[in-house]
């Protein structure tokens, strides 16, 4: 007996003696670097650099900056980070998405000054040819000295290496990039993303899902967005995307069965989690999501409508008679489209200033009334501008020929993709104040 206790003793000293040898190595081993700091901004290499401001946020690996136009003709460009590449925040949601996206907006809202860089001689474009590749540096309030913010996504975990050996800072990045491994930092944690629904809906934008709507045919699906009109069983959402300076919008069928805490959600001005099955509703002609829930007893269910912050407006995004009818072009995944400029903003609710109404005549359930522009465009002709508005509506407002208006709507098309603007109520149409 008197051996074993010996035995032991001896083994717990061995094991004492071990983890104090080990200590400093593991000590070592888990010391936290900072690289985003440890490397100096170098304004007298041979890279180019540009001081800039932020236009857009997009994600947490894309800003478009404003810059000199001899650096870009419109004034804007459309940076894409060096060597790192963060999860999806602007089509479909991957998980830290949000977060990568979060904390670039944070380091730079914050920043006294922003500098991009080039990896050499030159402005460079991705494999896109839409969007320059740089280094963006930051100056926090009342700090002295740079932090480059690619490598601070990569030492938080919040990016995975994109061609991060090859570049400037190679050393550096995989560095970062293997401490964030060793800290087991957000992407590598192994932990569920606090900001992400892990339900069985697929988690995206209204973007994603206006451009693609067929893809999503019969899927369940979740997004997020304002409520800017509850009307006749149905709202309509929209959300502001970075990457196109547009706003995208999307209609959401709740039936006649909705519970009073579920209605609460649905409020015009609710910033909201929608989560519903995406269909083709023949009747109106148009895309929507049915199916909404809400399960008082489980608010935080990741198959509920969830409010996510109040006290909202719609956008009134101000558009002429000639913009509604005009095309735009966006980068996509497979390079430029064009789209009618209507059927972008579909769902999205819209300001139109300084027109005459004109004919109406009864169509369904309302009427549709012309507006026309008081300018002539360029084949010298008057731009014409439908509209839907209940009819009662209509006949209150008591419409005269020569008054102009000011009329605010929501965006919707038919089969045909002939777009117009549905005013739901009677503050749709407002004397026009010049």
């Amino acid at each position: 007996m008197k051996a074993f206790i010996r035995s032991m003793a001896l083994l717990t000293l061995t094991a004492l003696l071990v983890v104090s040898l080990c200590a400093p190595a593991l000590a070592e081993e888990t010391e936290n670097v900072d690289f985003a700091g440890q490397i100096a901004f170098d304004m007298q290499s041979e890279t180019v650099k540009q001081q800039v401001t932020v236009k857009n946020y997009v994600d947490g690996d894309t800003t478009h900056f404003f810059v000199p136009k001899a650096i870009a003709a419109d004034g804007v460009l459309k940076a894409r980070y060096l060597a790192v590449n963060t999860p999806e925040s602007t089509g479909k949601i991957e998980e830290w998405g949000k977060a990568a996206a979060r904390f670039t907006r944070e380091k730079l809202e914050n920043a006294e000054e922003i500098w991009i860089e080039s990896d050499d001689t030159a402005w460079n474009l991705d494999s896109t040819g839409a969007r320059d590749l740089v280094w963006v540096w930051y100056r926090p309030k009342g700090e002295q000295d740079f932090r480059n913010l690619n490598i601070e996504l990569l030492q938080n975990g919040l990016a995975i290496a994109n061609s991060s050996a090859q570049n400037r800072y190679g050393d550096t990045c995989m560095a970062a990039i293997a401490q964030a491994r060793a800290q087991k930092r957000n992407i590598y944690s192994g932990e569920k993303d606090p900001d992400f629904f892990y339900g069985d809906a697929i988690e995206l934008t209204i973007k994603e899902l206006r451009l693609h709507p067929e893809a999503y045919d019969g899927k369940k699906v979740a997004f997020t967005g304002v409520i800017t009109v509850n009307h006749s069983n149905s709202v309509f959402i929209e959300d502001y995307d970075g990457e196109t300076g547009l706003y995208f919008g999307f209609s959401a069928y709740y039936g006649n069965n909705m519970s009073g805490g579920g209605l609460e959600v649905l409020t015009v001005g609710n910033e909201v989690r929608i989560v519903g099955t995406v269909q083709y509703y023949e009747a109106g002609h148009t895309w929507q999501v049915s199916g909404l829930t809400y399960r008082m007893m489980k608010p935080k269910d990741p198959g509920n409508i969830q409010i996510i912050s109040q006290g909202h407006s719609p956008a009134w995004t101000e558009i002429t008679p000639e913009q509604f009818y005009s095309t735009v072009t966006i980068e996509t995944e497979s390079g430029p489209e064009t789209y009618e400029f209507a059927y972008l903003a579909q769902g999205t609710s819209v300001l139109v200033r300084g027109v005459y109404a004109g004919l109406s005549k009864e169509y369904g359930s309302g009427s549709v009334c012309s507006l026309i522009s008081p300018e002539l465009n360029e084949d010298g002709v008057h731009d014409v501008l439908w509209i839907w508005i209940d009819a009662d509506i209509l006949r209150s407002l008591d419409l005269k020929e020569n008054s102009v208006y000011d009329v605010r709507g929501i965006v919707d098309c038919d089969a045909q993709n002939d777009c117009r603007i549905s005013v739901f109520t009677k503050d749709g149409f407002t004397i026009h104040d010049d």
